[in-house]
């Protein structure tokens, strides 16, 4: 598998993430890929804040609710899909589909043996991670969920602003991510938008910034629906555990319909905190959702009964 690798010193001097990198290279069916996580906090905490982003974003987007879970007491690990930050850039867009992200972060989690998992998902990380539970193993390892702008994709388009940015990042095959995320969130600094640009030199080290959009489930044979559709299920019927949900109501992509979709499918979810200024990258509001998160929590809220 032929694979990219951001050099290192594109990483230097981020701006607010101070965090140092772990790797990965043995898990089962990726050939050596080389696959970064953060990974801050106890080893021994009792509770573990698994982050995960989407496109075409990476752990940098969790800077500002990183320093709030580890205050906590907890241990946070903040994975790079590859393709995305510091991990791996397989050149071939058409290895990035659903089942290779998703399987990728099965093995991770096996592999880092993760337990009383408070997942935290946005974009492509809910996309994937909410349907992470369809298999009992590891839904015996997630005890908590935080959720923010985004859904699971069953077979059709889930918003006309998702289509359309589907056709104009399909435009772009050298999609500009600071420009992006500075377009989104404008309260985002210059050195901000920069760390969104470090993971990509140029265009080729975007194969899965390209190949991400055309993967969203919208025909009901495109891999990755059935899964979706017992995920469906599994957060409707056997969710037991607490749960937050966290929207951006600026989001053109993932609106408040979508919100009130993924409220009522989720059992016992309470109602959301709403930020009436928040993008679509919501994590950039991240502290205030991360500390309101644990009050709801400590507070017992959230719980199916």
């Amino acid at each position: 598998m032929n694979a990219l690798r951001t050099p290192e010193d594109r990483f230097e001097s981020l701006v607010d993430f101070p965090y140092r990198p772990q790797y990965v290279t043995d898990l089962a069916g990726y050939g050596g890929l080389r696959a970064a996580y953060v990974d801050e906090g106890s080893v021994e905490a009792n509770q573990v804040f698994l982050c995960l982003h989407g496109q075409p974003t990476w752990s940098y987007l969790y800077r500002k609710m990183i320093p709030v879970f580890v205050a906590s007491g907890g241990r946070v690990v903040a994975p790079d899909l590859l393709g995305f930050g510091r991990s791996d850039k397989p050149e071939d867009e058409e290895i990035y589909g659903f089942d290779f992200h998703r399987n990728f972060l099965i093995a991770l989690i096996e592999r880092l043996d993760l337990r009383n998992i408070t997942l935290v998902v946005q974009d492509w990380g809910g996309l994937l991670g909410l349907t992470l539970p369809v298999v009992p193993r590891v839904a015996a390892r997630i005890s908590r969920l935080i959720i923010m702008n985004t859904t699971l994709a069953t077979g059709h388009p889930p918003s006309d602003g998702f289509m359309a940015w589907r056709a104009y990042s399909g435009s772009r095959p050298d999609l500009a991510v600071g420009a992006l995320m500075q377009r989104s969130t404008p309260q985002l600094s210059t050195d901000e938008a920069a760390a969104y640009d470090a993971p990509f030199p140029d265009a080729s080290f975007k194969a899965g910034v390209r190949a991400f959009p055309k993967r969203v489930m919208t025909d009901p044979d495109m891999a990755g629906v059935d899964i979706s559709l017992a995920a469906r299920t599994f957060w409707a019927e056997h969710w037991q555990g607490q749960s937050f949900m966290a929207w951006g109501a600026a989001d053109p992509v993932f609106g408040l319909d979508i919100m009130n979709d993924m409220q009522q499918l989720i059992r016992a979810c309470p109602t959301p905190m709403i930020i009436r200024d928040g993008g679509h990258f919501l994590q950039e509001w991240g502290q205030e959702i991360a500390e309101a998160a644990l009050r709801s929590f400590d507070a017992g809220l959230g719980r199916a009964g």
